[in-house]
């Protein structure tokens, strides 16, 4: 039942963990992909999204030690040791240097101090959480881009998707669409792997239901063939949560005014495709598919699913998901306070007391501006 391309020395069991299961021969008509092979769906599917898994587990603790770590640790290491530290004197001035540029001895005793287990600590968990928004940006950029490019060759339109209903059943699926289909189960089916397998946040019940019912949608529309609308949301969503992750890696390493801008744009992005596009969608898919799709069209021999109770089942999910999406976010907005506010007023008062220290307080000198 699988593609006749796969390696010969493979052995027979293995072949669905590595190719597209249930070849098919191409449609007399097709609307898209008119050079790329079809398949069936069927339970063997599970294999080849349980190899992504694995995959995607490999790929994601590789990047994420072997990349996004180490740069970060170097980064925020680096900014740490150029900050200005307070020394024995309390004035923040280097020891071995005088505030008028004579040199002064210093002992080891002197020494600069090391960085404490409490700064040791946060930095720890800033590397490990920039690592972590590091991997899903990268998935959601290139899952993103992949899902652009089978979206463009379905006739399709995000503004007037009434094509997603036109000649359903869209069955027997292109090889491109049903590849994307199955990275996107893997990758969330990993994700609530990943939630249960590291430490629980605030955010985690929200967070697991988010991910289950998005697995079962794209299960169930996989297999009752709603997958071209099933694709239209896929990379409706996936757009802002490429910025999301971005703006909170550039908070992680301390480039706050990159991190508010990069944020800014999440927000427009998401006000959008949440809170506009999806709701097309939505509506596409409650109104659009009682209208275009012809009555009576439970067919199971022929991959056509469509029911009242198919349908509304279907597009309750897609409302709760719109529902439940803004308090979602909110965890993940929660932390980006203006740039401003994050600053600690510390380094501005070693400044002022190492300007007072040297010049007094005379009234000639332009303070503010010396600060």
């Amino acid at each position: 039942m699988n593609t006749p391309q796969a390696a010969e020395w493979l052995p027979s069991f293995l072949v669905p963990f590595f190719t597209l299961s249930y070849p098919t021969e191409k449609p007399i008509y097709t609307d898209s992909f008119h050079d790329s092979a079809y398949f069936s769906t069927g339970l063997l599917d599970g294999c080849l999204i349980i190899s992504y898994i694995a995959i995607m587990a490999i790929l994601r603790d590789f990047t994420r030690i072997y990349v996004l770590e180490p740069f970060a640790r170097w980064k925020l290491t680096r900014d740490w040791e150029r900050s200005p530290r307070p020394t024995n004197d309390g004035t923040g001035t280097p020891n071995g240097s005088a505030a008028n540029g004579c040199a002064v001895h210093t002992s080891k005793e002197d020494a600069s101090p090391s960085m404490s287990k409490k700064q040791a600590r946060k930095m720890h968990r800033s590397v490990m959480r920039f690592a972590e928004q590091g991997w899903s940006a990268i998935y959601y950029s290139i899952q993103f881009s992949y899902g652009l490019y089978v979206h463009s060759q379905l006739p399709t339109r995000v503004l007037n998707p009434t094509a997603l209903w036109l000649n359903y059943p869209h069955a027997p699926l292109a090889g491109p669409l049903k590849l994307y289909y199955i990275t996107q189960t893997a990758f969330y089916s990993h994700q609530i792997f990943i939630l249960n397998a590291e430490a629980r946040r605030k955010d985690h019940g929200q967070m697991m239901t988010h991910h289950v019912i998005t697995v079962f949608l794209l299960v169930a529309s996989y297999f009752t063939n709603y997958t071209r609308i099933g694709c239209l949301i896929a990379v409706i969503m996936d757009f802002s949560d490429i910025l999301l992750p971005i703006a909170k890696m550039f908070r992680y390493i301390g480039l706050y005014t990159l991190c508010d801008i990069t944020f800014g744009s999440f927000l427009v992005s998401w006000l959008i495709t949440r809170h506009v596009l999806f709701v097309i969608a939505i509506k596409s898919a409650w109104f659009d598919s009682v209208r275009l799709v012809p009555e009576n069209s439970w067919a199971p021999e022929r991959g056509a699913y469509f029911s009242e109770i198919t349908n509304n089942t279907f597009v309750s999910l897609l409302v709760f998901l719109e529902w439940k999406g803004p308090e979602e976010k909110a965890g993940g907005m929660a932390p980006f306070e203006p740039a401003k506010a994050r600053k600690t007023t510390e380094p501005t008062k070693r400044r002022k007391n190492l300007f007072l220290k040297i010049f007094g307080n005379g009234s000639d000198i332009n303070t503010p501006a010396a600060l």
